[in-house]
């Protein structure tokens, strides 16, 4: 199978790229299609544009065929759409890079190609909106284009679990469709391919994995809010309850919920439903909770400003990372993005740094950022900030410390009569 398919993905990044590379090192010829000019030169350069640290021994092995005329995509057999699913200001559902992708493969692509939608979608979305522009265009589903869902399941900066290695889940709109597809998975990852019942199933796979994570974390933020009112220690009471060796799963608090999933998935089921007047309460007061961390987080910085006579207006505040989670430079949906903006509006004079995001920092290190600051404001657990020792703090001047992840040694830190409030601790 490998030797003589081509694989076309529509879509090079976090999830695009990564699987560009495997199907390379896995012997299929590789096309990628890409808007991005900046990115197409990357990847032309055989750089690692998504940071991945297993990707360093792969790219050397791999060649990508970087297509910019789309038409140049039409003696392929299998195309992955692997684009992105965000949401609006309103968090409604935008499939219009879906749509666009769609397009693009049902305009340029032979008879008989396998269409693969790896971009997170809610239920019914391949049905509703995939497969019509390919009827529109010719095609009749399961005898000229198969078309099969894999919702990709991506972890970035995971040391373990990454896209050679993560169980799929596979549905199609009929069985040569689902065989297909269960073919080409398995000739790519070390790991179950798990075959749904229906294209239906697969689609609400995704959508209820990230919906339990963001419902959970919903959880423990209000637990952190209540926990702080009554003077108890949120994450030891964690740490506590995952001593039952069963029927307990860890979520932990912070300053918000970030990434490409988690913050975004819960929409599509949430205005699906809507269109079977069904109100998914759960996921929106979850999303709701998760969504006015960042506003908690700047709180909490009032309340310790207060206690060393401070206010926000011209308060200089450090920020400690912006990137939505530790030690990757991914800026999607980032909590810490939200957390400027509100100190923005309330007139703090800021500084900022992350070193996995030169673009957003203010400033050219950690070091400055304290050198500079009367307050800090902790908004990603980068390995970089966590080994900033206690003592740094205090010689700096640091009078206020806002731990948004709990990272810090907060017995250590108030010991030297720095202001220290973490998310429920």
């Amino acid at each position: 199978m490998k030797n003589n398919q081509k694989v076309c993905i529509i879509g090079l990044g976090y999830v695009g790229f990564p699987l560009a590379v495997l199907c390379s090192t896995k012997g299929y010829e590789v096309f990628g299609f890409d808007k991005d000019e900046e990115k197409l030169r990357r990847i032309e350069k055989r750089e690692n544009i998504v940071e991945e640290k297993y990707l360093e021994e792969m790219i050397p092995k791999a060649k990508i065929n970087v297509i910019r005329d789309e038409s140049k995509m039409n003696d392929c057999d299998i195309f992955i759409i692997a684009v992105p699913t965000p949401v609006d200001e309103k968090y409604y559902p935008d499939l219009s890079f879906v749509v666009s992708a769609s397009e693009t493969v049902a305009k340029n692509m032979k008879p008989g190609a396998l269409v693969i939608v790896e971009s997170t979608i809610n239920p019914g979305v391949c049905d509703e909106i995939v497969k019509p522009v390919f009827e529109k265009a010719g095609f009749t589903v399961g005898k000229d284009v198969f078309i099969a869902h894999c919702p990709e399941r991506i972890n970035p900066g995971d040391p373990k679990w990454n896209v050679t290695n993560i169980p799929r889940v596979v549905g199609s709109f009929d069985e040569k469709g689902l065989a297909r597809a269960l073919e080409f998975y398995k000739s790519i990852i070390s790991a179950e391919i798990m075959p749904m019942k229906s294209i239906f199933e697969a689609e609400a796979t995704k959508i209820m994995e990230n919906s339990f994570r963001d419902i959970n974390i919903a959880f423990v933020n209000e637990l952190a809010k209540s926990f702080d009112l009554m003077g108890i220690n949120v994450v030891n009471v964690i740490r506590g309850a995952v001593t039952k060796p069963f029927a307990f799963m860890p979520h932990w608090p912070s300053c918000g919920v970030g990434g490409h999933c988690i913050p975004v998935d819960p929409y599509y089921l949430i205005e699906k439903a809507k269109e079977l007047d069904f109100d998914h309460k759960f996921l929106r007061v979850a999303r709701e909770i998760n969504n006015g961390m960042p506003l908690y987080t700047v709180e909490l910085l009032q309340d310790a400003l207060n206690k060393v006579e401070r206010s926000f207006k011209g308060t200089n505040i450090g920020i400690l990372g912006v990137s939505y989670k530790a030690n990757v430079g991914d800026l999607r949906e980032s909590p810490a993005l939200k957390i400027i903006e509100l100190l923005e509006q309330r007139e703090a004079v800021l500084h900022v740094f992350d070193p996995h995001v030169s673009e957003k920092s203010t400033a050219a290190s950690s070091d400055e950022v304290l050198e500079k600051s009367e307050a800090i404001i902790v908004a990603t657990n980068h390995k970089e900030f966590i080994e900033i020792p206690a003592e740094k703090f205090r010689d700096k001047g640091i009078k206020v410390i806002i731990d948004g992840m709990n990272c810090l040694d907060k017995e250590r830190i108030q010991k030297l009569g720095i202001v220290y409030k973490g998310i429920g601790r």
